[in-house]
């Protein structure tokens, strides 16, 4: 099989013709007696991955795997979330960590989705085999970490208190290496934000878990969260909806009404791309009806205090902290 992708790439009209020729870089020898010095051919790493074939487990049909990322990619854009899925799930065996962490995307976006416990429980963990698979071939990769993260949040929480106290280091590891290998990925101060947020949030009895587990339960504080929130506005301003959402209820808890008015209006003005934007307007406009002194500037009318509800408090660690 490795002898047959060679030759493949060997052979590819498209290599040469994304080779780049450089004239005098590193010649072999200087020009003696009307020899000309060689030039050094470069491809970029980007030609070869392009080239690289990869096979449908079903079919053996084969197609380049930038063919095959850039087709899931525009599926996974335009909020195919399943269709993503099932394209990229006949090519995991192939173990290429750019298809297995696509997978897994494309499943936490579809666990958003499902009602049922056992179908969410069942795709959680497909998802995290396969990032672990991922981690196993390549260590150093941000999204395979950003979304182990996400997914080991989930998972432990799926299996219980316990479960979700144990691993909640393991998960804060998983962001801060996603963040070392891609520091300007504003998703990955938000999903740090969230961390520090939901720890802050903990209830008694799951710091008394968790101390009896560590000795010493993780600890954070909402200034913590609210500096990586405003670490991800300010690396991409209004990217994300429940960034912004988060802002505006961090700053309700510090007391900061007018920052808080400020960020909510943002949400309930946020122009709505599918059912996570939509959930955050919402939520942003309760708040605003419900709490006198942040006014909502576009108010519903004949909407009354009553309809109001207030976010709660025990709200699902990372539900708002998705992929990209």
């Amino acid at each position: 099989m490795l002898l047959q992708k060679l030759y493949r790439f060997i052979n590819s009209s498209r290599v040469l013709q994304s080779a780049v020729l450089q004239k005098n870089v590193y010649p072999i020898c200087q020009k003696k007696n009307n020899v000309h010095p060689m030039r050094k051919l470069i491809i970029s790493p980007f030609t070869i991955m392009g080239l690289w074939v990869v096979k449908n487990n079903q079919d053996n049909t084969e197609i380049t795997t930038s063919e095959l990322l850039v087709k899931a990619d525009t599926l996974f854009d335009g909020g195919n979330y399943k269709d993503t899925y099932e394209l990229l799930l006949q090519y995991k065996d192939n173990k290429e960590v750019e298809i297995l962490w696509r997978i897994s995307r494309a499943i936490y976006k579809m666990t958003e989705m499902i009602s049922t416990d056992i179908d969410t429980r069942k795709l959680t963990f497909e998802g995290y085999d396969l990032l672990r698979t991922a981690l196993d071939i390549q260590e150093d990769h941000y999204a395979v970490h950003k979304y182990m993260s996400l997914f080991l949040a989930n998972k432990s929480a799926l299996e219980g208190v316990k479960a979700q106290m144990k691993e909640a280091y393991n998960v804060k590891k998983h962001i801060q290496r996603a963040l070392e290998l891609k520091p300007d990925d504003p998703m990955l101060f938000h999903i740090l934000g969230c961390w520090c947020y939901e720890v802050s949030n903990l209830p008694w009895y799951k710091r008394k878990i968790a101390a009896i587990i560590f000795g010493e339960p993780p600890t954070s504080s909402f200034e913590e969260a609210l500096m990586y929130y405003e670490n991800a506005e300010k690396a991409s301003p209004n990217f994300y909806s429940c960034n912004l959402l988060k802002l505006g209820k961090i700053y309700l808890k510090l007391n900061r009404k007018e920052d808080a008015k400020k960020y909510l209006n943002k949400v309930a003005e946020f122009p709505a791309k599918d059912d996570e934007d939509r959930k955050a307007k919402q939520e942003a406009q309760k708040i605003l009806s419900s709490t006198p002194a942040v006014p909502y500037r576009l108010r519903i009318v004949g909407a009354s205090q009553s309809e109001a509800v207030e976010p709660q408090s025990g709200e699902k660690a990372y539900s708002k902290c998705g992929g990209e």
